[in-house]
């Protein structure tokens, strides 16, 4: 019994060295880990180095061309999507685009057309471009100048830009001086009819199609043009001279002027006006166009629904401000009429003094 109390007692008070700690052997395993990873990532670091120092991979991107469906084979050169270098089209840039040229003769209702377009909200028709004498000096200007037009960065009031579906332009087939002192008319051809050969070209190549305008009556027309270069000097409208006006008074106050007509030259300027849009008729016959004129619209205004239709844009409902001057019969808007009936009976002009529409 007193042995067992004493190994008891021996056994409990023997203290075991502690087992070895473990931080140490913790530590060790980290700064293995850490010079791992140095080695690692300075291995890394010269695989990248070394592939930045090469050239870099160039990633093109390919623009889907535009496409167009559900049009008949002989309208397609009439499509057009251009990629103006002023501005983006963005969203609009598949929408195809229509080219024309409005060609007429002053006072034959071009203005009043011109409007008449420009309210469509995807039509951009942008005046007489060609009205500014550089533009039209030869035949290499011209065509730089439609160039600039048709590409959509020939920038106007009349332009509407991204989501335009019809761009053209003004051009008058003629340039007209009114001599005050003998009331003669003198034609000089502008750059239009100068250079037609090339136009026609250029209108076949680009897919441009042509609207010409003209007057049945080419008296009246006359009368408003001897009435307009009046008014240049007169300056009616307190000392403002205006072509085109938008109320009834400025109208009447412009048609109250009569002019006189030299009935000596009346015969040869009326064939000489025929002859020229029976040239341009005949120059441009092999473009794709269209022919109306002034006394036929203003009868009836559904004719601007076949223009629409020729432009291909959506039918809508087109407006002018523009208020006609000259409303009342040819007989108590010239001051020598009596001398121009005379003049023109019996000959194949005796027809233009007659009323032709009413307003």
């Amino acid at each position: 019994m007193a042995d067992d109390f004493c190994d008891f007692t021996k056994d409990t008070f023997i203290l075991k060295p502690p087992k070895k700690s473990p931080l140490l052997l913790r530590m060790v395993v980290l700064l293995f880990a850490m010079i791992c990873g140095i080695y690692i990532c300075s291995i890394c670091l010269k695989q990248i180095g070394s592939r930045s120092s090469g050239p870099l991979a160039t990633v093109h991107v390919v623009e889907r061309p535009c496409e167009t469906t559900n049009v008949d084979p002989s309208e397609k050169p009439y499509i057009h999507f251009p990629k103006p270098k002023t501005f983006s089209r963005a969203e609009c840039a598949c929408n195809p685009v229509r080219f024309f040229a409005i060609f007429s003769t002053q006072r034959s209702g071009s203005g009043w057309f011109e409007t008449l377009l420009n309210s469509h909200m995807n039509i951009s028709s942008n005046g007489e471009i060609f009205s500014v004498k550089v533009r039209k000096s030869n035949a290499s200007t011209i065509l730089e100048t439609l160039d600039k037009l048709y590409d959509l960065d020939f920038l106007t009031s009349a332009s509407k830009n991204e989501c335009t579906t019809a761009v053209g332009l003004k051009w008058m087939l003629n340039q007209l001086w009114i001599m005050m002192d003998c009331m003669d008319i003198y034609m000089l051809l502008q750059g239009l009819l100068q250079h037609h050969e090339e136009i026609v070209e250029y209108f076949k190549r680009r897919g441009v199609s042509a609207i010409f305008l003209f007057r049945r009556n080419l008296l009246r027309r006359m009368v408003s043009m001897l009435a307009n270069s009046y008014d240049q000097n007169a300056k009616l409208l307190n000392g403002t001279h205006k072509s085109h006006v938008h109320s009834p008074k400025e109208a009447e106050i412009l048609a109250s002027y009569k002019p006189t007509v030299n009935t000596t030259t009346l015969i040869a300027n009326l064939k000489q006006i025929q002859g020229m849009t029976a040239n341009a008729l005949e120059y441009f016959k092999s473009t794709r166009h269209m022919i109306l004129f002034y006394e036929d619209i203003i009868k009836n205004q559904t004719m601007l629904n076949d223009v629409q239709d020729f432009l291909k844009v959506p039918i809508m409902d087109l407006r002018s401000r523009q208020v006609k001057i000259h409303k009342a019969p040819l007989s108590f808007q010239v001051e020598n009429w009596s001398d121009v009936e005379k003049a023109l009976k019996g000959t194949p002009y005796e027809s233009f003094l007659h009323a032709d529409y009413k307003i």
